[in-house]
């Protein structure tokens, strides 16, 4: 295998850098030897040495300008990187009262969403894709930045080490060495610059990717359903293809709200625990979903529990209970002062027909009940479904835009008027959910783009673009904040010497000593914070 070498900028001192440099003066045409070991492989690409020197020399003028402007946004990095290093130090020794998680996230760009323990075999997979990208137009900055001040690329190896996959551009040695500080500046930051540039392109296309993709997909109306899991608790209500229009009556336009509502009503449900318990078996109004049930339904169901002297509901019906109703008249209040039993006030429904009926209580995510508690009228009751424990009772009303029925009439749209329009033309309708609502939220797979016409394979595709560019910004993101780190073999180790290299006031050794310092505590802090974040992550 060729001999590698690395340098620092410096006058007579051949140290580390992060580029491998080699030792010809002009490009190599020998056969490149590939490696392959049990823990690290690689592929070395010399075919495009030939165009990447064309381009950048013919371009150089242009991409000179570029890459200064590189110069200023990685010193700027280099400097930030190091206040939060500062920062993270203050905070391990606990001389700072701060958010040490943010700031160590803040260090790496790392996100939970990306880098978490529960990585699914696709997710994996993007990852992988989205890190390629990432190295490769890093090496490419380097190699093009190279080729615009003359010096040839020696070749492009795409590694493997262990599982981490990575690239690296080897150049001409000789050639860089001659290089003035400020113009090896531009070939070691352009890696950084082209990071940030990469990051910056993904999130302008992922914040127009809905006008982008609007002739053939509609954005932000209701969130579809792409997969459901055979474990998952909506598996046989919810199927591929079906719009989830409201969650308790609140209108649900993409996968997100679709998560901070069910956040929201778990919330609710853990605050007004306490209330259902003081109750003693009467449901209060406060925080309480309930329903008008007519005196005829509950008086079918005293009948049934009398005659076959049940002390449990079936398991086709659920339990209801009556609201309380302080700021009402009504025969409810009555009857439960009179002293009627819990069994009497106890009433087995089919949720199903009771789902259909007028809201009432104040425990709906929206105002259902339109100010008042007790919007029932003399006939009814106001009943409470009684939870089990550690479950909420929430309501999900859906559409099947693609099913055969609404193909038929043409809907394409779907309106806030709830279950009742989608049941009546067999479009969609309503069912209750009982049990963990964040465990349900997150057992099916959404997005907030549906077809325009039909549902097939295009449905994921707006889901795989917007998972690809999420991760190829996130990992770009890691890749220009840790190469901007003051650290042993990354690009901040050749940036901050080369940065030393114009305080002409410090002589070459106090500049060693200096950068041995910033390497040496930037390394340790670094490696901590990492370390730091690792735990929590996993």
């Amino acid at each position: 295998m060729d001999e590698r070498r690395w340098r620092r900028h410096g006058r007579g001192q051949a140290q580390a850098s992060l580029l491998p440099l080699r030792t010809p003066t002009r490009p190599s045409r020998t056969t490149l030897s590939n490696t392959v070991s049990c823990c690290y492989c690689d592929y070395k690409i010399s075919a495009l040495n030939t165009s990447l020197y064309h381009f950048g020399r013919k371009q150089a003028k242009l991409l000179k300008i570029w890459f200064s402007i590189g110069v200023g946004f990685s010193l700027t990095a280099l400097l930030g990187v190091t206040l939060i290093l500062v920062w993270e130090l203050g905070n391990i020794l606990h001389l700072f009262h701060g958010s040490s998680d943010l700031s160590s996230s803040l260090l790496f760009g790392f996100s939970p969403q990306v880098y978490g323990s529960r990585l699914s075999v696709a997710d994996a997979g993007y990852l992988l894709l989205s890190t390629l990208i990432s190295v490769s137009v890093h090496e490419f900055g380097h190699s093009i930045a190279a080729a615009s001040e003359g010096i040839p690329t020696e070749y492009i190896a795409i590694f493997l080490a262990v599982l981490f996959p990575g690239a690296v551009v080897a150049l001409n040695y000789e050639l860089l060495e001659e290089l003035q500080p400020f113009t090896a500046l531009r070939v070691y930051c352009a890696g950084v610059w082209h990071n940030a540039v990469c990051c910056a392109v993904c999130a302008l296309v992922l914040f127009l990717l809905p006008l982008i993709l609007s002739p053939f997909y509609i954005h932000g109306e209701s969130p579809m359903v792409l997969d459901v899991p055979s474990a998952s608790p909506l598996s046989g209500y919810l199927s591929p293809g079906d719009a989830i229009v409201s969650l308790d009556g609140k209108r649900i336009h993409n996968d997100q709200e679709w998560m901070e509502t069910t956040v929201l009503i778990d919330e609710q449900t853990l605050q007004s625990s306490n209330l259902s318990k003081s109750s003693e078996g009467l449901a209060t109004v406060h925080q309480m979903k309930g329903y008008c049930v007519p005196t005829s339904m509950i008086e079918e169901s005293n009948e049934m529990l009398f005659i076959e002297n049940q002390s449990a509901c079936p398991d086709d019906l659920t339990e209801f209970v009556a609201v309380q109703c302080f700021n009402s008249s009504k025969s409810d209040n009555v009857n439960i002062e009179d002293g009627i039993s819990q069994r009497q006030r106890r009433h087995c429904l089919n949720a199903k027909d009771v789902v259909k009926l007028n809201k009432c209580g104040d425990g709906w995510v929206t105002e259902i009940t339109k100010g008042s508690s007790c919007l029932c009228s003399q006939e009814e009751y106001c009943l409470n479904p009684v939870p089990l424990p550690g479950s909420i009772w929430v309501e999900i009303t859906f559409a099947s835009p693609y099913s055969p029925e609404c193909l038929q009439l043409g809907r394409n749209s779907f309106p806030a008027s709830g279950a009742s329009d989608f049941s009546e033309h067999k479009c969609g309708g309503t069912f209750v959910f009982v049990g963990d609502l964040i465990s349900m939220a997150h057992s099916v797979r959404l997005t907030a783009y549906q077809p325009r016409w039909g549902f097939s394979f295009s449905a994921h595709l707006p889901n795989i673009l917007e998972k690809s560019l999420m991760y190829t910004f996130h990992v770009s993101l890691t890749l220009a904040l840790l190469n901007s780190l003051p650290v042993y073999f990354l690009d901040g180790e050749s940036i901050l010497e080369v940065a030393l290299c114009h305080f002409t006031s410090l002589s070459p050794r106090k500049r060693a000593k200096v950068m041995r310092a910033c390497l040496l505590g930037g390394t340790l802090i670094s490696t901590l914070a990492f370390m730091r974040i690792f735990i929590n992550f996993w």
